[in-house]
């Protein structure tokens, strides 16, 4: 069913784009605007699709929402590894992927990479103070483990084109995925200028018996977290206990 909806959608793109009144260059879309986390969520690829009304390039981009961002410099004191220095980052996406149907720098040039922040060496974050010296270290710490995270791809992804008009992409959602609202962004290319663009937004919920977990784990009110203490404290020593039982038994 998800595989026919695509395909209407995609026809549906076709035939607006082969419209005269159409002014869209590019029209694209997405299997699935929601994904549902589970406990067994193993992450999940979204197929991303659509059409251009003629040859060119195309870039995707994903980007999860933002947020600010914390990182330290560890130093030994006495031996032990402790926090010597941290600064904060503002506007970091909690996700990060590209696709593009070309290498980015034979598509655009770098002048237009670094003003889209088009692949994660051209991420800017801002910090929420100014701190002249030391910064650069510090952006490269925080893409080295958002990578690590699996959160901000290592490779720019492939834009497949069927015959000159039609494209088609995956964009990986790693297990770990944060929830929230996430953008996609569609650029169409020609000549190295973005001469159309669109965005579509895609949501990731948690659902179920984790989705009840988290939301009384960060509820602002105190008594839905206390309960979620107790409740945790309870499973703890439940499961002590079965466990002594067991090795009692052998």
């Amino acid at each position: 069913m998800r595989a026919l909806s695509s395909l209407v959608v995609l026809a549906a793109a076709i035939a607006g784009l082969a419209a005269p009144a159409a002014a869209k260059g590019i029209v694209a879309d997405v299997d699935d605007h929601l994904v549902e986390i589970t406990t067994d969520f193993a992450g999940q690829d979204i197929l991303v699709f659509g059409a251009i009304d003629g040859p060119g390039d195309v870039i995707l981009v994903m980007r999860g929402p933002a947020g600010r961002v914390a990182v330290h410099q560890k130093d030994r004191f006495a031996g032990i590894w402790v926090n010597a220095e941290s600064i904060e980052f503002d506007d970091v996406p909690s996700l990060y992927g590209v696709a593009s149907s070309r290498p980015l720098f034979e598509i655009l040039p770098n002048e237009m990479l670094d003003r889209y922040q088009l692949g994660i060496g051209r991420l800017r974050f801002e910090t929420a103070e100014e701190i002249p010296y030391g910064v650069g270290s510090f952006r490269i710490a925080l893409v080295q483990q958002k990578r690590k995270q699996g959160l901000y791809a290592d490779r720019v992804g492939r834009v497949t084109f069927i015959g000159e008009t039609l494209f088609r992409a995956n964009l990986h959602l790693p297990s770990n995925v944060p929830t929230g609202t996430f953008l996609i962004d569609v650029y169409l290319v020609r000549e190295g200028r973005i001469v159309d663009a669109q965005n579509m937004p895609l949501v990731i919920s948690k659902v179920g018996f984790g989705a009840d977990l988290y939301k009384y784990a960060n509820s602002r009110s105190i008594a839905p977290r206390f309960g979620y203490g107790v409740a945790a404290v309870l499973v703890s020593l439940l499961t002590g206990w079965l466990a002594h039982l067991a090795f009692r038994k052998r």
